[in-house]
């Protein structure tokens, strides 16, 4: 949050000015004192000299950058640099910008290092060979190189279908096949690739991603080669359970295109390598007889990140590893399958030297315990026939910066996004960074409207010639807020460790059900006076104010002289003080509502006493549980399924600062712009003449202990302007995802009963079956709250809840959110036809006439008990 000072109306001249207007920012920042006046001087001078001091250089063989210094040496807090932002917007207007902003999009792909394909070679496109001369260019290099036969076969990306491989005879030409790679063709049949590929009795390796076929077939696919091929050391770049030397050997660069098999001296193949790369081979069980000190007499380096290794226990893998005497260097996941503690992994390995690229002295110096140093950078990946925009949008959350504006008055509902610009953005990230930057926002004239935003930069190290720059991405926040679980934005970090958070978290909720609450069942009694005086109400509520009408209530505007409290604002302590409110006034909240009302508590409720149900989306708290939401992420992308996730603050309305993606490090870098949960999004809703839809029920609460609900009869259809798409430009479309139309873009008003007319005919459904299904779900909705929070029971509340509810493609319902003191101007505006219940028109002024009957006076018109 940047906050700003009281506005000024004339240019800063002076650098006591300058610091005044300034305070609070400077202090935001983190500058040093020292370098204020010369950022002052840099400001005024717009002095842009980094120029001078820093080279960019590309790194990851040109999908990234990286900044190094060209001066002789620069000592910790001796100088700060201006660094301008290229790119500053709201995250709604981001598509829009690079489409219509001229240059931005060329200058952002340039900048992010996707404006150009990874194998764009057009010679190289234009000479590539069809599968009949690349099979004959294989054969003649098997002749030149060795006794004529084939071993090794190569056919990728070469559009080879079902029918084609059956015709091209692989097995019949080359049967003595050792490793064969179909990767990228479209491959569709697991039957065909079966028959096909069980012919090949020598193959120990195979390969087959990146074809449709994996994505029909279960996981069934493997099991059913391995079952005819035992010899199978790999399968789809996995080690499948029959691993041994050979698959030791590709690793470690033995065994290749050039050397298929070494069978002569199988036994001392292995008796070199100094160095085995075994990282995300999904291996499940490292105890192997060729992984040996035996076999592996020299290995000094071994790398076994991103591997279950669920069949091994920790003991027998550190017993395992302290056998291989030269081994000196490690990677491997911590936490993970050795612990989760980098100091106890080392006091169990004394011969290990390094431990994840980091000195062990270092690690057992400092106690660090979590090691993300080695971690490999998550680059932008992106297919040829991409437009540039995707892919922008795509890689920009390796580069955004965010602040929120605040003044005196208001705190900036939305977040600006920005991306520095060339040289900012070529720092990367260190846990022990030499730089550190800052958002500053220079008002030259001392006011909000002459601001321009600028990021600063300065050493807080000694930095010599040639050292890279580094900056630490997360600044601030350790592990109590999920550091290590936040890198993934920008680091491949191990996925099986959040998997399996995410299946603990799985399995916890399957086996939760809901226990019934032992109370028996008596019905709340009205409240009605029987001295003949009408029940006094205050509220701040207009409508309520100019639509109750009957002669049971009158209206007050002395809260203390009260029978009935009905506002919008929440009754706590303070305010109970402040206006003479008392414990036996009745209220329109119940206590610890907030179990309902605010998102990752309704989620949190519902999870404990229903577990996991189908009506209630997979929800995650980001705050407590991102690494559960990364495995489960990780595991429906592993399986092929739909990953697109919707993010909502806790506590805000009117779609305020949420967002739709599929994109794993938007939704981590999202966490910062408030906190968050992150709910799978129902990609396939029903729709209504193909358009997105949701459902406003009115939920009733005259008790919770023993739950007392009746749901309203009217309930109205809030209907998106724009068809529905997936296409990732729409994601940034309110008026294709969001219903809610009352703060902007033009309301596309539905009568309930002509919806459900309409919506009848066009799905052939019966409503009265939906209707039916969305009455069960809200009844559990408040069961949940009854067994969960028991202490929500007050004999002096009774409330009105409105429930927004979704229809998925099989018309279930799903639940979005639970609003306190709806906004019911549509149920007061407007007479509607029931369509529900006992039929009849729902006059709109009768509605809070009808809502105060059902809670004090026991009365049900137009209610029905749930």
């Amino acid at each position: 949050m940047v906050a700003m000072a009281s506005t000024a109306n004339r240019r800063i001249e002076t650098y006591e000015e300058f610091a005044k207007v300034h305070a609070l920012l400077l202090a935001a920042s983190g500058l040093p004192e020292c370098l204020h006046r010369r950022l002052f001087d840099k400001l005024s001078g717009e002095s842009f000299d980094g120029g001078s001091h820093f080279q960019i250089q590309p790194c990851e063989g040109g999908r990234q950058r990286r900044l190094v210094l060209t001066s002789t040496s620069m000592e910790t807090d001796s100088d700060v640099f201006l660094v301008d932002h290229a790119w500053t917007f709201r995250l709604s207007d981001a598509y829009k910008q690079l489409r219509e902003v001229p240059g931005l999009a060329e200058r952002m792909g340039s900048l992010m290092c996707v404006d150009v394909d990874v194998d764009d070679d057009e010679d190289e496109g234009n000479c590539k060979l069809g599968v009949e001369e690349t099979l004959e260019s294989e054969v003649g290099e098997a002749k030149e190189k060795g006794d004529g036969t084939l071993r090794w076969l190569e056919l990728e990306g070469l559009n080879i279908d079902d029918a084609m491989l059956v015709s091209l005879a692989l097995p019949t030409r080359f049967p003595d096949l050792v490793a064969l790679s179909l990767l990228g063709n479209k491959l569709n049949s697991a039957e065909v690739v079966v028959q096909e590929v069980i012919k090949f009795k020598h193959l120990k390796g195979i390969w087959l991603n990146s074809n449709p076929l994996l994505k029909n077939c279960d996981g069934k696919l493997e099991g059913v080669i391995l079952k005819e091929l035992p010899e199978l050391e790999i399968y789809n770049s996995s080690f499948t359970s029959n691993f041994g030397e050979w698959a030791l050997g590709f690793c470690a660069g033995i065994y290749g295109k050039d050397n298929p098999v070494n069978a002569d001296q199988a036994h001392t193949s292995l008796h070199t390598v100094s160095s085995l790369d075994l990282s995300n081979r999904n291996i499940h069980n490292l105890k192997n007889k060729a992984f040996t000190p035996i076999c592996l007499p020299s290995l000094t380096y071994l790398n076994i990140q991103g591997n279950p290794l669920d069949q091994n226990s920790v003991s027998d893998l550190l017993d395992l590893l302290r056998r291989f005497t030269c081994l000196r260097s490690l990677e491997v996941d911590i936490p993970g399958p050795l612990g989760r503690r980098a100091i106890d992994i080392l006091e169990s390995l004394p011969n290990i030297s390094e431990l994840n690229g980091i000195n062990a002295s270092k690690i057992l110096e400092t106690g660090k315990h979590v090691i993300g140093s080695m971690l490999l950078p998550r680059l932008p990946e992106w297919t040829p026939d991409e437009p540039l925009a995707d892919r922008i949008i795509n890689a920009m959350w390796q580069y955004l910066m965010t602040y929120r504006l605040a003044d005196e008055e208001k705190l900036d509902e939305t977040s600006v996004w920005y991306v520095m610009d060339e040289l900012g953005s070529a720092l990367r990230h260190s846990d022990e960074p030499n730089f550190r930057v800052a958002p500053f926002l220079f008002m030259p004239e001392g006011n909000l409207a002459s601001a321009v935003s600028f990021s600063i930069l300065w050493p807080t190290q000694n930095v010599q010639k040639g050292d890279e720059c580094t900056r630490n991405f997360l600044l601030g926040i350790g592990e109590d807020k999920q550091r290590s679980a936040r890198l993934t934005a920008w680091f491949h970090t191990p996925e099986n460790y959040f998997i399996n958070a995410y299946e603990k978290h799985h399995q916890k909720l399957l086996s939760t059900s809901l226990i019934s609450p032992t109370f028996q069942y008596s019905e709340t009694g009205s409240i009605h006076q029987h001295c003949g005086r009408p029940l006094r109400v205050y509220t701040d509520i207009p409508h309520v104010e100019e639509y109750l009408t009957h002669p049971e209530f009158a209206i007050t505007n002395e809260p203390k002289g009260a029978d009935i409290i009905w506002t919008g604002m929440q009754v706590d302590e303070e305010m109970k003080k402040a206006t003479g409110i008392t414990d036996q006034q009745y209220i329109n909240q119940f206590p610890f509502e907030a179990c309902l009302v605010m998102k990752h508590h309704l989620a949190e409720t519902i999870q404990k006493a229903h577990g996991s149900p189908q009506w209630l989306q997979p929800t995650y708290n980001l705050e407590t549980h991102l690494s559960q939401l990364i495995g489960d992420y990780c595991v429906r992308r592993k399986e092929g399924l739909d990953n697109l996730w919707i993010l909502k603050p806790w506590n805000m309305a009117r779609t305020i600062d949420t967002t739709v993606t599929d994109n794993l490090p938007a939704i981590i870098r999202l966490m910062e712009t408030g906190p968050k949960i992150c709910q799978k999004y129902i990609e396939q809703p029903a729709l209504f003449q193909g358009k997105k839809f949701d459902l406003r029920y009115i939920v009733l609460v005259r008790s919770m202990h023993p739950l007392e609900i009746f749901l309203s009869d009217c309930f109205w259809v809030r209907i998106a302007n724009n068809l529905y798409s997936l296409a990732r430009s729409s994601l940034f479309e309110y008026e294709t995802h969001f219903t809610v139309m009352n703060y902007r873009g033009a309301i596309n008003h539905k009568n309930a009963s002509e919806f459900v007319r309409e919506f009848e005919e066009e799905h052939q459904v019966k409503w009265l079956d939906i209707h039916t299904r969305v009455r069960k779900m809200i009844r559990s909705v408040f069961e949940a709250a009854a067994v969960a929070h028991p202490e929500m029971h007050s004999p002096t509340s009774r409330a009105m809840y409105g429930v927004d509810v979704m229809l998925d493609s099989s018309f279930q319902p799903k639940l979005l959110e639970v609003t306190y003191c709806p906004d019911c101007t549509r149920a007061c505006k407007y007479d509607m036809d029931i369509v529900v219940g006992e039929g009849g028109v729902a006059k709109g002024v009768d509605f809070f006439n009808n809502v105060f009957r059902c809670l004090f006076l026991n009365e049900t018109s137009q209610v029905s008990q749930l």
